[in-house]
């Protein structure tokens, strides 16, 4: 539901800022060549219906600049003079840009005035709005609303410098939940926060409280347990940060948050957690996978027919498989079996020589073929190109038990290929070793990493030497 209403909150934002753009653009244009409060000559050289046209480029041109400041990133303790800052920071790069391109198309008759007023206007009125926004949602939390659950684990004063904070700033919207620890009894309470129980009840806590964030603010004495602890956060897939208990140490950069001077370390970077850089991968989806689909729609006919001559049944097999934020979704593939029951196949794997797996489904599993109609669920926005591999709810309960960190994988949208896949680790294979790998891909993430998966699964993604 956060997450939700946080997409929700940078659409409107976005739009509001589209709306502010249109409008400082058009009091530039009024201020240069119809009000004779700044210029006594109002000669246009160039019609206005162009300089309007312009906006077509303009507006989305912004928003992307904008988004690549982060000024649609999640920052509920950021302050608002960095908000400003960022703003600013948008609007320089923004005229730069406009600048770079009116000189390179030989646009002299342009005033430059006006591309002044425009970038000035912009940044005044986008303040405004954005601090009557800002005000809004302030009053909105301090009501209770649009609240991020919290759960400290560990009492210290770590713990209680956070709630010090968050008590004074009803604005950032964290309810704290409570606090674990082994060492204080339960029912102890600091400033309305109590101590709700052991460490180790974590995991009967998490599906109870529908938990957004776990904090770990252990005390320096507990330090030695942080490595279980961490290992415990992980194994829940909550988003997990870590309150140190010697904030005059802990540099607040490069993978940390500064609330108010105290260091904030997230515990995992995950580089796709920036909108900017989440949205550049989503394009990349939706347009590799469109342009994958035509090139394979000739052997997706031709497959499909001979799945349908060969053996009886459905062509399209459905999989329940656990995605982003560890919501299930229906994954596509081709059929590569026999129809069987539901519940006799989906708690086990295929083995070497198989009797369920088809002649042409043999075929298929080698090559990859059957793995095709997952470009539907790229498009729909359930996978991605490149990611960690999608696995079936049974077996993430039971690797959620046996492997550390496992589901840190869910944090990004599952993909088509990856890390894992490029180098080796597919089908009966090393479950760590594929973890290992998942984690690598996740905390350095780059557009560039993923065309360089893409571009070898080409070459040794494809066959598979381990399905069977």
């Amino acid at each position: 539901m956060i997450e939700e209403n946080q997409k929700f909150y940078n659409r409107f934002l976005a739009f509001m800022d589209a709306i502010t753009i249109c409008v400082s653009y058009w009091l530039a244009w009024y201020f240069r060549y119809r009000s004779t409060l700044l210029f006594s000559s109002s000669f246009e050289a160039v019609p206005q219906r162009v300089y309007m046209r312009a906006l077509y480029f303009v507006v989305p041109s912004m928003i992307v600049i904008y988004s690549a400041c982060n000024l649609y990133t999640s920052n509920r303790v950021k302050g608002r003079r960095l908000e400003i800052a960022s703003i600013m920071q948008a609007n320089m790069i923004g005229a730069l840009i406009f600048m770079s391109v009116l000189q390179l198309l030989h646009q002299t008759y342009w005033s430059r005035w006006f591309v002044f007023l425009f970038f000035c206007f912009n940044v005044v009125i986008d303040t405004i709005v954005r601090f009557a926004l800002w005000s809004i949602l302030k009053r909105y939390r301090k009501k209770g609303l649009n609240q991020r659950s919290v759960v400290l684990v560990g009492y210290s004063r770590a713990a209680e410098e956070y709630i010090d904070r968050v008590v004074q700033n009803p604005q950032w919207g964290y309810n704290i939940r409570g606090i674990l620890d082994d060492r204080i009894e339960a029912g102890t309470t600091y400033k309305g926060i109590k101590v709700i129980g052991r460490i180790d009840n974590l995991m009967i806590i998490l599906p109870e409280n529908h938990l957004d964030e776990i904090a770990i603010t252990l005390g320096l004495k507990e330090y030695a347990r942080l490595e279980e602890i961490v290992a415990l956060c992980e194994k829940s897939g909550v988003h997990t940060k870590f309150i140190p208990d010697y904030n005059n140490i802990i540099p607040t950069k490069p993978y940390t948050e500064d609330i108010m001077g105290m260091p904030v370390i997230n515990i995992r970077y995950v580089p796709l957690s920036n909108t900017f850089r989440a949205a550049v991968k989503r394009i990349v989806d939706i347009v590799g996978s469109i342009c994958a689909i035509i090139l394979a729609s000739p052997i997706m006919i031709i497959f499909s027919i001979i799945i349908k001559v060969t053996s009886p049944g459905p062509l399209i097999y459905k999989q329940e498989r656990v995605g982003l934020h560890n919501r299930p979704f229906m994954m596509y593939k081709f059929r590569s079996m026999v129809v069987q029951e539901e519940q006799s196949e989906k708690k086990a794997w295929t083995v070497r020589d198989d009797p369920r797996v088809t002649k042409v489904g043999r075929i298929m599993r080698k090559t990859s073929i059957d793995e095709l109609p997952q470009l539907f669920n790229v498009l729909k926005g359930e996978m991605s190109l490149v990611g960690p591999r999608p696995e079936r709810p049974f077996f993430v309960e039971k690797f959620q038990e046996e492997i550390p960190r496992y589901m840190v994988k869910h944090q990004v949208r599952p993909g088509m290929t990856g890390w894992a896949q490029i180098h080796g680790y597919r089908g009966d294979t090393s479950i760590k070793k594929r973890i290992e790998c998942d984690l690598y891909y996740i905390e350095n993430w780059t557009l560039g990493l993923d065309i360089k998966i893409l571009f070898l699964t080409i070459f040794k993604g494809f066959v598979n030497n381990n399905a069977y």
